[in-house]
């Protein structure tokens, strides 16, 4: 069996690409085709063949910026030539499942959402990129045509993988396909973290990369208003501003690698997670290292957090909801073992057996 994988773009080693690195190990003779790639900072993935397409020598003249290169995407993905192989496994939150199989081959997709800007998010889209207002009409155009194109590439895929039940949802609304369920994988290595006794006076914690929807303004609010101690670890275009909001109780890490994220998560009070994620991945790393979740009760959250056992939940995006759901945490009395148990069912080693079973 001769199998290509296919991704949306490799600016960074984040969420996706963690699943995207599964795949490599599962298949690491097997060629990674993709947008543009930044080479020398994919951690594994440096390892893949990685093929590229013809907006890479784009990517490298734009200073490595890629989103002024998503009109183009669509197309550069499409032109890769994949006659040779009997299996196709992409990995699309945008355009990676937009390739064109050979009509012997099949092609399943690892979905982590439909693209969500286009389909559901337009709004926060165009208010959060900073686009100027005038252009606006001209995005939702091109928005207009990315879903007609979106639809036509989703029939390209045999069978969908959700990474989430949230996410097959919205397969199934926006696509009318079914898919199967496959949650994404907590490395082995957050489970070999020691388990810590909570301290009461350590910091709340916060993972992820500073972009406006995963509302870190949200949690530096509550933390000045209520002077809690909370530690950010992360980096992203919205730092300088958050920087600028922060109070004395709040510390910021900058980038941390991920070696070094494991005793993080242990010694942390709790994680603090406020965005409504399609699936999630910091909370399930926080959980493997025997930490409790403080989340958004939507999304992939409610899917991979149990209220009162290995995490509490607030209802909305407030300070004064957030406040309540800390202070309700401050009374239960939480188990690190038993929260690592229940994150044992999201490993890596149980991903690649879900995987396999699915290509096989």
């Amino acid at each position: 069996m001769k199998i290509a994988l296919t991704a949306d773009w490799l600016p960074v080693f984040a969420g996706a690409e963690h699943v995207i690195a599964e795949f490599h190990a599962l298949w690491p003779q097997a060629p990674l085709y993709t947008a543009i790639a930044n080479h020398g900072h994919l951690g594994p993935l440096d390892r893949a063949d990685i093929h590229t397409s013809t907006l890479q020598q784009w990517y490298r003249l734009l200073g490595k910026h890629h989103r002024p290169l998503l009109p183009l995407m669509p197309r550069a993905l499409e032109r890769f030539d994949l006659s040779e192989y009997d299996v196709i496994l992409s990995s699309s939150h945008a355009v990676g499942k937009g390739i064109i199989p050979p009509s012997s081959a099949r092609h399943i997709c690892y979905c982590h959402t439909p693209m969500r800007y286009a389909w559901e998010m337009e709004e926060e889209y165009l208010r959060d990129s900073r686009i100027p207002h005038f252009l606006w009409k001209r995005i939702r155009t091109y928005l207009r045509q990315l879903r007609r194109w979106d639809m036509t590439s989703a029939m390209r895929v045999d069978t969908f993988i959700a990474n989430s039940r949230s996410v097959a949802e919205r397969i199934q609304r926006i696509y009318n396909r079914e898919s199967v369920v496959i949650h994404p994988p907590v490395a082995d290595r957050f489970f070999s973290a020691s388990l810590e006794q909570k301290k009461s006076d350590a910091p709340f914690l916060a993972v992820g990369r500073m972009v406006p929807y995963k509302r870190f303004d949200l949690l530096i609010e509550c933390a000045n208003a209520h002077q809690i101690a909370l530690t950010i670890a992360g980096t992203g275009p919205e730092e300088e501003r958050l920087r600028r909001m922060a109070g004395p109780t709040v510390k910021f890490l900058g980038f941390v690698p991920d070696e070094e994220l494991c005793p993080l998560y242990a010694g942390a009070r709790a994680v603090l997670f406020p965005p409504e994620e399609d699936a999630g991945i910091v909370p399930l790393e926080a959980q493997a290292c025997g930490t409790p979740v403080i989340a958004l009760g939507k999304g992939g959250a409610l899917e991979t957090v149990i209220e009162g056992g290995t995490g509490v939940f607030f209802e909305e995006q407030t300070v004064a909801s957030l406040k309540d759901a800390i202070d309700r945490f401050a009374t239960v009395s939480f188990d690190s073992r038993t929260i690592r148990d229940h994150a044992k069912q999201f490993s890596s080693e149980k991903f690649r057996k879900h995987i396999l079973q699915v290509v096989d």
